[in-house]
């Protein structure tokens, strides 16, 4: 019953049917004993093979691909002969037809993309949040960021596109870490209040961070056989959250009031780093989301690459063991990913385990 609720939920979602033929085909199909089977897991039963539960669904074959490189170049085009006004149009138009009429995935993903890049010019024409945003959060920078939940909101109600929600989603947190900012600097009536209080910037990006994990794991948790879109949108959030936390872990180690430059790395902070990251891979390993560990792999690079540097390697060295040792963690947590999903599952409880996405086996030819 419930898994049928969210097949026609799903459906008119997608425009496929009326929210009242929805509404309406569900008593009629529950009366006639019309039930969605739980396939997979009797096929686990059987000892047959699943398929993997994060197949990308943007890319469905070479088509949208060709689609997509064409609206590429044609908004690149564009962009450099036409005013910023002239864009929107040609995405509004690009977006009727590739993404409402012919549901291309990938270009859906190509146009809200460029409009992202569009909303991002026209906030930075109007409003100017300037370079020491961490010490002084003024009006103009609230307002830079509260155009962006906006604009790409409505493309999400218009497109249904779950990249335009996940932005959405995150670009809505960044205006409420502003406005908590604003709000604590106008408390404390100093204009440098960050600067003398680090910790306490670093705390607040942390439980921001910490909310859009928890938005991801709310629409993933929802479907955990990923079957709609909400498995999708929450790719594009778990993609987005492995950075924010990794930053925050990153802003919590800088107490020299250098706030703009928290990549620096020092022998008590880069092991750190290396171990967050670790816990992020491991999470990521739990939920089974490979976009969340790979999101975190960029800064265990740079981790790894600023323990090689601080001892006595050459330049070569140190960057060459890094490209060495991250290719190795990736090579093994990609061969290894679903025995090391049985082996954590099976040491969680059974309570947490079976609200987790089962831990599948590669498909057999």
């Amino acid at each position: 019953m419930t898994e049928l609720r969210s097949i026609l939920d799903e459906a008119v979602r997608q425009e496929l049917i009326s929210p009242e033929a929805g509404g309406r085909l569900l008593p009629f199909l529950t009366a006639r004993g019309v039930v969605v089977a739980e396939a997979q897991p009797a096929m686990a039963a059987e000892g047959q093979a699943w398929s993997d539960t994060e197949t990308p669904r943007f890319v469905r074959g070479f088509h949208d691909v060709l689609i997509t490189i064409g609206v590429v170049v044609a908004l690149g085009g564009l962009w450099g002969l036409a005013a910023l006004y002239a864009v929107l149009p040609a995405i509004i138009v690009l977006s009727e037809i590739l993404v409402r009429r012919q549901r291309l995935a990938l270009p859906a993903v190509s146009l809200t993309i460029a409009l992202l890049c569009w909303t991002f010019l026209l906030m930075s024409f109007f409003f100017k949040p300037g370079t020491s945003a961490f010490n002084d959060i003024g009006a103009e920078a609230t307002q830079f960021v509260a155009g962006f939940p906006i604009i790409l909101g409505l493309y999400y109600a218009r497109y249904r596109v779950p990249l335009s929600l996940a932005l959405c989603i995150t670009s809505a947190l960044a205006l409420v870490l502003t406005l908590l900012l604003r709000l604590m600097q106008w408390a404390s009536g100093d204009p440098q209040f960050f600067s003398n209080h680090p910790l306490l910037l670093a705390v607040v990006f942390l439980v921001c961070a910490l909310g859009l994990f928890a938005t991801a794991l709310y629409f993933d948790l929802g479907d955990r056989l990923r079957r709609t879109t909400r498995s999708d949108i929450a790719f594009w959030l778990h993609l987005g959250a492995a950075p924010a936390l990794l930053f925050s872990v990153r802003l919590l180690m800088s107490f020299d009031g250098n706030l703009l430059d928290v990549a620096q790395t020092v022998s008590i902070k880069t092991p750190i780093i290396v171990i967050s990251v670790v816990v992020l891979m491991l999470i990521g390993l739990i939920i089974d989301r490979r976009a969340f560990v790979t999101s975190g792999l960029l800064s265990l690079g740079f981790a790894i690459y600023g323990i090689f540097r601080q001892g006595s390697a050459t330049v070569d060295t140190y960057i060459f063991t890094t490209l060495i040792v991250v290719g190795a963690i990736v090579l093994i947590i990609g061969t290894g990913w679903m025995p090391l999903r049985r082996i954590v599952l099976r040491a969680l409880p059974a309570a947490i385990s079976q609200r987790l996405p089962p831990a599948v086996l590669a498909a057999t030819p």
